[in-house]
């Protein structure tokens, strides 16, 4: 643990977890922020997965702010013109993103729990490095109901599992979607773009969006259309086919359902990069991941360029997250899983991002 500068006087450090195969994470309590993600290729040797900044002041002041690595809630995603109804009672958030001309509440808010410094406790648990942070939501931050205890606990096994454990209860009802927004590059952060990764994704259905990308509330299946991952495809094989959700995305940034999610931890998703040999599997017990192909990033000729932490530009599609969750707009989809945590309540989920890497290619 070290220090890692300060927000409005209140200290900011940065932990770094390891395992014996040379992985190493590095977390700050801001925002719960996977700063660094450090994994060897097949041929051992270590880079840098993760896309993010070299200091804290550049995840505050960045022209740029994508998310990057960070803790999201109260509700990951987008809720439709920032508002719901719970009960007999409307409830409105903040309007802070706008796609298609269309508001709607994104990522918890204005000062989400990405824009927090939480509680931290770094301690062992059965033999893996981990790191237990926690934060009290105020009962009406950001415009929800019910003061909110979350306690979020990253573990990294000597499997090379960077394991993420959620839990959250509430003394109102009220509507919670946690989950990670990590931006991953196998090739390593600033190496290009992510189009030539192999993607496959556990799912034979999936949420189509309307302009403003929020679910229209059918469940479509992705059979033939560019959305189906059941087996595996480039990122960049059908990313620009006129398919209208594509358009709408610019791209992937669509909800996947995934398949016979029962809450148990299961395969989601699994990438591979044949330069590095890098393979990650997300495994979840969440019902949903959003697949996002980082298309929101700058383009080469935007101004100013945004700059990684090892000083290389990061460019439109450099990075891709895959953030398990519940599926987007879900408090006004009474067709789509609950989201909605009651007291005596407690809402657990956990999701794994695995990493290996293949055998060097003979010659």
């Amino acid at each position: 643990m070290k220090s890692w500068g300060s927000i409005n006087g209140q200290a900011v450090k940065l932990f770094t977890l390891a395992n014996a195969n040379g992985m190493e994470v590095d977390i700050s309590d801001y925002g719960g922020t996977i700063v660094s993600l450090r994994v060897p290729d097949r041929w051992g040797k270590i880079g840098d997965v993760a896309l993010g900044y070299g200091s804290l002041d550049e995840y505050t002041v960045s022209a740029y702010a994508p998310y990057f690595g960070a803790l999201i809630g109260r509700f990951g995603n987008r809720i439709a013109r920032g508002s719901f109804t719970l009960g007999s009672r409307d409830y409105r958030l903040a309007t802070n993103n706008e796609p298609g001309g269309l508001p709607c509440h994104l990522h918890g808010g204005l000062k989400g729990f990405d824009k927090v410094v939480w509680k931290a406790e770094a301690f062992m648990r059965e033999g893996a490095e981990s790191l237990r942070l926690s934060y009290t939501s105020a009962d009406g931050e950001e415009g929800y109901p019910g003061r909110l205890e979350v306690t979020v606990t990253y573990s990294l096994g000597k499997d090379g599992a960077l394991s993420i454990e959620y839990e959250a209860s509430t003394d109102k009802p009220t509507a919670v979607n946690l989950t990670n927004h990590c931006y991953f590059n196998l090739k390593g952060e600033g190496e290009g773009d992510i189009l030539d990764h192999q993607i496959e994704i556990r799912a034979a259905h999936f949420t189509p969006v309307d302009k403003g990308l929020i679910p229209v509330g059918t469940i479509e299946p992705v059979a033939g259309t560019p959305f189906d991952f059941s087996t595996p495809h480039r990122i960049g094989e059908r990313i620009d086919a006129r398919h209208e959700q594509l358009v709408l995305g610019s791209g992937y940034d669509h909800n996947w359902v995934l398949d016979g999610q029962d809450g148990q931890l299961s395969l989601a998703a699994r990438v591979t990069e044949a330069g590095s040999g890098r393979v990650l599997e997300v495994l979840t017990t969440e019902p949903g991941v959003q697949f996002y192909s980082g298309n929101f990033l700058p383009r080469a000729e935007d101004k100013p360029a945004m700059i990684g932490k090892s000083g290389k530009p990061y460019q439109r599609r450099g990075g891709f997250c895959l953030e398990t969750q519940h599926y987007p707009d879900s408090p006004n989809q009474p067709s789509f899983p609950s989201v909605i945590l009651e007291p005596g309540q407690i809402r657990r989920s956990v999701t794994q991002y695995r990493f290996s890497a293949s055998a060097p290619v003979s010659v």
